[in-house]
């Protein structure tokens, strides 16, 4: 249905979030191809159920490796490389910890401290072996299990970006229940809310003026749970075992690839907001938003976005032109 007298958007539910697409002409068959798109990759990527690709890679842990299609192994491959980064707060192996925790889902719970140093040790990305003369993934230690959920949805953002781009599509948007990716420049730009964290769902700290970008945010409130009067939230260090503790409630990023947002999101939870910026220094491509528990909203640039601080009991710094 037409939500004004030019865009049109479709709906769905995949990858067990509600997937939003908009485009400028009455297309029901490109949507349709669009959401077929997703849950082709949902298929392969899915640890949530016990048929994908992915699942027949943790299936034979410590066993032998598995061959895959040139898509899982290349995702595989990128998140590797993210996740062995010297400090990286990615990391592709974390399954067995996930599990555990089940933050977000029915049992969550904090794990005693040394279930937790156990299943650190079958959650090093280095144990992750790659062949890409033969396209297969072993899993050296029995009990590993990958996990693409950080990063899937980034590379399917960018996969319905290029099919709308091949079907001459100028001006469009998808949104995969927090990936946003943009084609075309709609009356200028589009905007895109920034949520206020720990708040109604259409609370906003402010909004992002952007085209051709695509826009990722990563957030403590997103998952989580209260035990003993602590919050335990869904962003796991994979160095201790347990959710990230520092001054952020959310990251986002903005950038070309939506691919980049969901790995870069990740690296800056970790890095915090100081390293973070010095690490952006370089990247002309990537820039940040970090939205402390201070109640600060911290841009690392503005070179590709506009950003508009819409909450006035939040302060907004810019720490380079």
């Amino acid at each position: 249905m037409p939500t004004d007298d030019s865009v049109y958007s479709y709906s769905a539910v995949l990858m067990g979030s509600p997937i939003l697409l908009k485009l400028f002409s009455n297309n029901q068959p490109l949507a349709s191809h669009v959401f077929n798109l997703i849950k082709h990759y949902e298929d392969l990527f899915t640890v949530n159920r016990a048929d994908s690709q992915v699942m027949d890679i943790n299936h034979a842990a410590g066993q032998h490796p598995v061959k895959v299609t040139p898509a899982v192994y290349q995702l595989i491959k990128c998140a590797k490389a993210a996740s062995i980064l010297p400090g990286s707060a990615f990391n592709l192996a974390i399954g067995p910890l996930v599990k555990r925790w089940r933050i977000g889902f029915k049992g969550d719970s904090v794990p005693p401290a040394d279930e937790i140093i156990t299943l650190l040790t079958i959650t090093q990305p280095e144990d992750v072996i790659l062949n890409d003369a033969e396209c297969s993934v072993f899993l050296a230690r029995e009990g590993m299990e990958i996990d693409l959920g950080a990063i899937a949805k980034g590379y399917i953002a960018d996969r319905v970006r290029d099919l709308l781009q091949k079907e001459g599509v100028t001006e469009g948007l998808i949104n995969l229940g927090g990936n946003v990716q943009t084609l075309g420049t709609p009356q200028g730009s589009w905007s895109i809310g920034l949520k206020k964290p720990f708040s109604t769902s259409d609370a906003l700290v402010g909004a992002m003026e952007v085209s051709h970008k695509s826009v990722v945010t990563s957030g403590t409130y997103e998952r989580y749970f209260e035990q003993d009067g602590q919050r335990y939230h869904h962003i796991l260090n994979p160095q201790t075992g347990y959710p990230l503790d520092n001054e952020l409630d959310s990251v986002t990023i903005i950038s070309t690839d939506s691919l980049d947002g969901d790995i870069w999101t990740t690296l800056m939870f970790g890095a915090g907001v100081e390293k973070g910026c010095r690490m952006l220094n370089g990247r002309d491509d990537i820039e940040a938003i970090f939205v402390t528990k201070a109640r600060e909203v911290i841009l690392s640039s503005q070179r590709h976005y506009r950003f508009t601080l819409l909450d006035d009991s939040y302060r907004l710094i810019e720490r380079t032109a």
